[in-house]
């Protein structure tokens, strides 16, 4: 039969039932096959035994293969007419025929014949005379070399030769489209001397070992080899849209099989499963969403149904429970029949079954199926030993040196920056993919587990979200006079609780406590909201932001303790019960609500928080003989003569807030070359990038008019990363076995997820290390090196440590790139976690561009040629920490003030990014504008260089982010910039930030 191989069962029962015991319960779907399967009959009864059943087009009819010719011990090929019950005989009827296939749009079908084998009725002869003994040949399958492809009319005639190479040509099937047939053939074991004598013996014991996976035109011209994988290949199918085919692959020793897809020229390729058993026949239900394939994971000998979802992203589910082979299923056209071969029988023998198919059941059993572990891989399984191939979870087979070279580099890429993976977002199922993809590389270039529990995985908790209890949240507000006014005010509306706030109650009076600030320092610089103003067991209203009008420098003293968390706090320690922030009329969003989810860590402030509307405030501030405007007016220039904290007379507010964090998890993985033996300290170099990316956007996306909701693939932000760190893995890894005497230090490879959510995964690491901190005595890290331009590279982190100018004064005589050294270790990627706990730092980074963070950021804008370079600079540079007797010094750097200007603490908003790799021009040039935002409503483009702001020269990003900081929103501001050395002004009226 087409999936049936040449293994002896008996011999190796024991075997596999060692390999599967307690499976039992594992995939089973709950129920009996009755979930999936009604209305069981059987279609076949003549002859001998029956199976491989295939679908015309229409639905109508059945081409089988079947023992029932009277002078003809082997199968011949058979047409049944399913209403009807007619049947004839399609085959010529001499030798032996198997794998058949109906062509759709014709009245051709297909099979693969032995009877142009000169010896062919001999072996028919001599069958009948072992038969006649009382013997029954071992259970396996003939891989006949004079196997080859034919086609024919349903009627028999026309019968016209495809393949003509010598060697076993079989389990061939059409395209949906009728127009190419894919095939297995063994032509390549041919001359057997040709082969080694390993191979040769091979051939004797497990001759399937040498098939591989070919396509050709239906009229058998142009016949393509596709894998080149050691082990069997066979059993292939076209997808219902034909892209894809579908097909199982065999270990070296025959004793293993899961399934795979691939795109028609042989890339692309997909694992599907990972089951530890023999798992064959796929074939795909017509809604492409799953494939059906029989597997022996219970027991050697019982081969039961099962069914994957179309990416093998979930365990398989159990669709039969019987202890018989049920095997080689096809779903109808319609996909509501299927027809398996059995034997279920009364004599035990295999024939047709056909059952009506729920596919609903299957949808909801696959949904409620656990998402499959790929980490654990088949026991036995073997790449293929000509390319070094590597899987992932969703099985993508990739080629593979362990030197680096632009092929890996790019192969890397573009399934880390593929669709299927959905833009990497922290926690979805593309990082998983991302992740089980990385972690199968490490172990086959020989890293050592350096994760939790043995494994490559470091595990972290992340608050993905909160969501409202709509009804637990309420505030009101009690106006005191002659006779008392309750007023309701509805959540989501009037107000909303903030992502930090604590979940409770709070009930009392209220005072006003202007910004909320409490800023240390001499006279000139302190600050304090909170001078002579008792909160205790108060409810506290304060502004959102800081002053307005005050200039720059005052801004960016004052914005070090403006974050709401911070202002929380204040209150809490001071005994307050509450805290109502309110966004004042001279503040961007006057009046509106905050986002729940302003802040990523989302922990509890130990004290009630929510935002409230002006509807609230007016209320608050009636019988106060005092106006939030006039008041903030006063503070917005540091009045002295306002008194900008009070207590809100007449007023009682009771509050109560409820949320609920929506928890999530991720995974950092590491792996780890160790030093070698004899190593005076355990120390490490840290090598690492983030994986994660933002999925399809959201509000950190830059996507332009008619982007919006795509996939943010992030080829450059940042699969570029981590393809460079990959492949120094296995670089360094082979250099290690090569020279072991240079790694006096070994290496952890660190890569990181959560980093767009605020470099969650390694800062998780720097808290919850799985080595001793104090043992790594270097991090460098990869976060955007794939957009290399006019040899510019840029390197951040050099005043971490004294002997980074010295390293790259050195390796730089021999790559020569235009280095823009940066002394700042605070950068807002990975670095900035394991600064702060004693390592010395760098970050490599090719520059922002106008993909960035946009769907357009794709692997094919990638310099790939760059990234080699980038890799082979940096690997001479771990080389030498590797092999240093000295240790690099640490460098305390303290956060400079424009640092901690935060774009969170910006008012306007402008939609421009500027290029902060840029050297030698006055002004300020953008690496992009996004789209419909006021610059590109100005005018503004990319590449624009901006020279004046309101009148204002503009030599610097400082300067830039001073002019938008301090010119507000919502007023039109002339822009002076400089476009192709010509000077344009243009107009823009900027945005408040939301």
């Amino acid at each position: 039969m087409k999936r049936i191989l040449s293994i002896v069962f008996v011999s190796v029962l024991s075997l596999f039932s060692q390999l599967n015991w307690g499976v039992y319960d594992a995939y089973a779907n709950g129920k009996d096959e009755g979930q999936f399967l009604t209305n069981i009959r059987q279609l076949t009864n003549q002859g001998k035994s029956a199976g491989e059943g295939y679908f015309s087009q229409d639905g109508k009819y059945l081409i089988f293969q079947s023992e029932r010719e009277p002078e003809n011990p082997f199968y011949q090929i058979y047409m049944m007419n399913i209403e009807s019950g007619e049947t004839h005989r399609v085959s010529p009827g001499t030798g032996k025929t198997t794998c058949s296939f109906f062509r759709a749009n014709s009245d051709e079908v297909l099979f693969s014949s032995t009877h142009l084998d000169l010896e062919a009725k001999a072996k028919q002869h001599a069958e009948f005379a072992f038969r006649s003994l009382g013997k029954k040949r071992r259970f396996t399958w003939d891989y006949d070399e004079n196997y080859d492809i034919f086609s024919s009319k349903r009627d028999r005639l026309g019968l016209k030769r495809l393949t003509d190479a010598y060697g076993y040509d079989a389990e061939g099937a059409y395209s949906p489209d009728g127009a190419k047939i894919v095939f297995c053939s063994l032509r390549n074991a041919y001359p057997i001397e040709a082969l080694s004598p390993e191979d040769q013996k091979r051939m004797q014991t497990n001759t399937a070992y040498f098939g591989e996976i070919y396509i050709m035109n239906a009229d058998g011209t142009d016949q393509k080899r596709l894998t080149n994988w050691r082990g069997y290949d066979g059993g292939p199918f076209f997808s219902p849209d034909g892209t894809q085919i579908i097909w199982r692959h065999f270990n070296e020793d025959g004793m293993l099989a899961d399934i795979y897809t691939m795109k028609l020229d042989g890339t692309d390729i997909h694992r599907l499963t990972d089951f530890n058993s023999m798992s064959w026949a796929p074939y795909y239900h017509p809604s492409g969403k799953y494939v059906i394939f029989h597997s022996n994971k219970y027991g050697f000998a019982n081969c039961e149904l099962f069914i994957v979802d179309v990416h093998g992203e979930k365990e398989p589910v159990r669709v039969t429970c019987n202890e018989i082979f049920d095997g080689l299923p096809v779903f109808s056209p319609d996909g509501q029949r299927l027809v398996w071969t059995s034997g279920r029988t009364s004599t035990g023998e295999s024939q047709l079954f056909m059952a009506d198919w729920n596919h609903e059941a299957a949808l909801e059993a696959l949904r409620a199926s656990q998402l499959r572990l790929s980490y654990q891989p088949s026991q036995s399984f073997s790449f293929p030993e000509s390319t070094n191939q590597i899987m992932s979870e969703k099985g993508v087979v990739r080629p593979f040196s362990s030197e680096i070279n632009v092929s890996d580099l790019k192969a890397e890429v573009q399934y880390l920056a593929s669709d299927k993976l959905e833009g990497r977002m922290t926690g979805s199922k593309g990082t998983q993919m991302a992740a089980n993809y990385i972690v199968e590389y490490f172990k086959e270039i020989g890293l050592k587990p350096s994760g939790n529990n043995g494994t490559y995985f470091q595990e972290f908790p992340f608050i993905s979200g909160v969501k409202i209890l709509h009804d637990k949240n309420c505030l009101q507000i009690t106006k005191k006079g002659n006779e008392d006014v309750e007023l309701k005010f509805e959540v989501n509306k009037d107000f909303i609780p903030l992502g930090f706030t604590t979940n409770g109650e709070a009930e009392g009076q209220v005072v006003f406590a202007g910004y909320g600030l409490s800023v240390p320092g001499n006279e000139g610089k302190l600050y304090d909201s909170y001078a002579g103003l008792d909160v205790k067991d108060k409810i506290v209203v304060a502004l959102h932001y800081v002053p307005e009008k005050v200039d720059m420098k005052r801004r960016m003293e004052l914005n070090r303790y403006a974050g709401l968390r911070y202002k929380a706090m204040l209150a809490r320690e001071r005994g307050a019960k509450a805290l109502l922030v309110i966004v004042g009329p001279n503040s961007p969003g006057p009046g509106e609500l905050l986002q729940i989810s302003s802040d990523v860590t989302y922990a509890d402030s130990g004290i009630i928080v929510a935002s409230i509307t002006n509807k609230i405030a007016d209320v608050l501030f009636a019988n106060s003989g005092k106006s939030l405007g006039s008041i903030q007016s006063g503070l917005d220039v540091e009045d002295s003569k306002v008194a900008g904290c009070f207590e809100l007379p007449w007023v009682r507010v009771k509050v109560s807030t409820a949320i609920e964090q929506i928890r999530e998890k991720d995974h950092n993985v590491l792996g780890l070359l160790p030093p070698i033996e004899g190593a005076e300290k355990t120390e490490y170099v840290m090598i690492g990038a983030h994986y994660d990316h933002i999925g399809h956007g959201g509000v950190d996306s830059l996507a332009r008019k008619g982007e919006e909701g795509q996939i943010h693939n992030g080829a450059d932000d940042n699969a570029s990363g981590v393809s460079t760190v990959m492949e120094l893995a296995a670089s360094l890894a082979e250099e290690r076995k090569k020279n072991p005497q240079l790694f006096r230090r070994g290496i952890i490879f660190g890569l990181w997820s959560g980093e767009e959510l605020g470099c969650l995964g390694s800062s998780y690491f720097a808290e919850h290390p799985t080595v001793q901190l104090k043992d790594i005595t270097a991090y460098l890290n990869y976060d955007m090196v794939g957009r290399l331009k006019d040899n510019n590279l840029t390197v951040e982190g050099l005043g971490s440590s004294s002997i980074w100018t010295k390293m790259f004064e050195k390796c730089n005589l021999t790559f020569k790139f235009n280095l823009r050294l940066l002394q700042d270790p605070y950068q807002p990627t990975d670095i900035t976690s394991l600064y702060p706990k004693g390592i010395p730092v760098i970050h490599f980074f090719t520059g922002v561009h106008e993909d960035y963070n946009r769907p357009t950021d794709d692997s094919e804008t990638l310099n790939y040629e760059g990234m080699l370079r980038i890799a082979e600079f940096s690997k001479s540079m771990v080389i030498d920490l590797l092999g240093s007797s000295e240790r690099p010094d640490y460098i305390k750097v303290a956060q400079s003030d424009e640092q901690s200007l935060k774009k969170s603490t910006r008012r306007a908003y402008w939609g421009t990014i500027p290029d902060f790799t840029v050297e030698g021009i006055e002004g300020v040039k953008l690496s992009s504008v996004k789209g419909g935002g006021p610059a590109d409503k100005a005018g503004i483009k990319d590449g624009d260089i901006i020279i004046e702001i309101a009148g204002q020269k503009i030599k610097n990003v400082y300067d830039y982010n001073y002019a938008i900081d301090t010119l507000g929103f919502g007023k039109s501001i002339e822009v002076a910039v400089l476009r192709n050395g010509k000077h344009e002004v243009m107009t823009i009226v900027p945005e408040a930030r939301k």
